[in-house]
């Protein structure tokens, strides 16, 4: 079936960094755009960033440019969102997902009706 699970979340302090890795099976993750999701209260499923499916186009929200970089490795079948210089503000629990159309998708903000097959996301906390 297909499948995306998420890992590498924690309890960091202000100003750590931090690798999230969401992992496919069931499907060739490099045919798919894919989604970074944070999920806190009131704030459920606004993309934050995103990334193509040949990597050739990335969208980071203004919040977190310059500190998150999206990535993805292809024979690895994942996608990374390394976060740096965290904030508290940042803590939520994050989930990946892939744009609905192969070969498509990252045109901007991640709509998250645009997006399919949610992990079940790993918890970012952020606190001194």
């Amino acid at each position: 079936q297909v499948q995306l699970v998420e890992s590498g979340g924690g309890l960091v302090q202000p100003g750590g960094p931090l690798r999230l890795s969401c992992a496919a099976s069931g499907f060739t993750l490099a045919a798919y755009a894919i989604a970074w999701f944070p999920r806190s209260p009131g704030k459920e499923h606004e993309g934050v960033s995103c990334i193509s499916s040949r990597a050739s186009t990335t969208y980071y929200t203004d919040s977190v440019k310059g500190r998150f970089t999206i990535s993805r490795d292809n024979a690895k079948n994942t996608v990374y969102l390394q976060m740096n210089n965290l904030k508290p503000e940042d803590t939520a629990v994050y989930h990946c997902a892939r744009y609905f159309h192969s070969g498509w998708g990252c045109y901007g903000v991640p709509d998250r009706q645009e997006y399919e097959s949610w992990g079940q996301g790993t918890q970012v906390t952020v606190s001194s």
